[in-house]
């Protein structure tokens, strides 16, 4: 436990940081859920689907819960896995 004042305040800070990334990175987790089960299920419109992981994977990466090539790198492949479901 902090004994000095602006140690209080850094350990407020970075537990609320904690709980505001927690719910970005939750976001965009259940969004890659989601499109993996539509990827699974062979579903035909998929393009909305990998239009909303897009942009949950674009906030976290502009949030910084994520680094930028990690978002890319995850979007694109989740978007090669949709062109291959959507060409069967």
């Amino acid at each position: 436990m902090p004994n000095l004042r602006n140690a209080k305040k850094a350990l407020r800070q970075a537990e609320k940081r904690t709980k505001q990334n927690l719910v970005v990175k939750k976001a965009y987790k259940g969004a890659v859920k989601q499109m993996t089960k539509a990827l699974d299920a062979g579903e035909k419109d998929i393009q909305k689907t990998l239009q909303m992981v897009q942009k949950k994977l674009g906030k976290a990466a502009k949030k910084g819960v994520l680094t930028k090539n990690t978002a890319a790198r995850k979007l694109s492949r989740l978007a090669k896995k949709a062109n291959k479901v959507a060409k069967k």
